[in-house]
């Protein structure tokens, strides 16, 4: 093996753990199921009577691995909708640690990412605590 094989194999290390977690976390999620009462513990939020933006997600992951496309958007549609945009984006950090081309992002365009990813769950969290949202999980 080459000097330059091991060392793309080396850079290959991180994206390859990324993935080794979330297909360990997916699969616990999938076999406990967290639509059963307490399987996962108690949302601290839910608790204090308010739903997070993230609350709903481990049940849409549980969801997913069943094939359940609109139970998994029900239980939380900006997670499922931001599914697509983390693949971009693992993707483009894969492939850039793999070509030796990093993708760097401007400053601007990171700061930008921030502000509308921001904007976007504090929406959605405003519209989910509404009486009688559909957005609730």
């Amino acid at each position: 093996m080459t000097a330059g094989h091991q060392s793309r194999l080396r850079l290959m290390v991180r994206p390859a753990l990324v993935v080794a977690g979330v297909t360990a976390v997916t699969v616990a999620l999938h076999v406990r199921d967290p639509h059963e009462p307490g399987s996962w513990g108690i949302c601290p939020t839910a608790a204090l009577g308010f739903w997070c933006p993230g609350c709903g997600s481990l049940r849409a992951v549980n969801d997913l691995t069943n094939l359940r496309f609109l139970d998994a958007a029900s239980s939380n549609l900006v997670f499922v909708a931001a599914i697509p945009v983390l693949a971009y984006w693992f993707g483009r950090w894969t492939y850039g640690r793999w070509s030796g081309r990093p993708w760097n992002p401007s400053a601007r365009t990171q700061n930008r990412t921030v502000a509308v990813t921001l904007v976007v769950m504090g929406v959605f969290a405003a519209l989910r605590n509404l009486p009688g949202s559909w957005l609730a999980p």
